[in-house]
């Protein structure tokens, strides 16, 4: 029996992570490998709920630090919840967007104190970290193309490129200082050649995994 892996799916917005999470499922379904399938911020009813507040209309003027501690509220209920439960049954988990995507958006993109959120990272996941994050990267200007023939923008959606490009440019840096973890993915080529990269990564992994 394989050991479960924990894998995340990051990205700016429009970067296709909606297709290729689903492309990412198919892959696993095929190897036979028992995994569940959830989303950040959400993943339990009061992390929906939690979503709901951080991207809806409602509260657009909240504060940066209280966008931060929402997002982490979200994600401790999940982890005791969701992803530990899971892990701990032998199943792999795979989620769309988790902490890295804290650091991109609050760290790069809202400009607060990276040091912050190392703090609250430990503090709520303790050793728990991703096996695996792939990161779909293309340039801010394809990303937003796309994201604009979606539905109408989120509360982050309607930033500027300043802050969209300091998002990038977090993940990028992440991926930089992690290249064992986070493994880059040209999200600006055509879906088939996208899949064909995560194809061969997550390959890799699978066959570790059993090793």
């Amino acid at each position: 029996m394989s050991r479960p892996l924990f894998i995340t799916l990051e990205g700016s917005e429009g970067v296709g992570k909606t297709s290729n999470m689903q492309f990412i499922q198919s892959l696993l379904q095929q190897q036979q490998i028992d995994f569940i399938e959830t989303r950040e911020p959400g993943g339990t009813p009061l992390g929906e709920a939690l979503r709901e507040m951080l991207l809806g209309e409602a509260f657009k003027g909240m504060s940066s630090d209280t966008e931060l501690m929402l997002m982490f509220a979200a994600r401790a209920e999940h982890v005791a919840q969701v992803i530990k439960p899971a892990l701990a049954k032998g199943q792999w988990v795979l989620c769309d967007r988790f902490t890295d995507a804290t650091y991109a958006y609050q760290g790069g993109g809202r400009q607060l104190d990276m040091q912050r959120i190392a703090g609250l990272e430990n503090w709520v996941l303790g050793e728990l970290r991703p096996d695996l994050t792939i990161l779909l990267d293309a340039p801010i200007e394809v990303g937003r193309e796309r994201a604009g023939k979606r539905s109408a923008p989120d509360r982050f959606e309607q930033e500027r490129d300043a802050f969209f490009n300091r998002v990038r440019d977090t993940y990028l840096a992440r991926a930089k200082a992690e290249p064992q973890r986070i493994k880059v993915v040209d999200a600006s080529l055509e879906l088939a050649a996208v899949q064909a990269q995560i194809k061969e990564i997550l390959q890799q992994y699978i066959q570790a995994s059993s090793a």
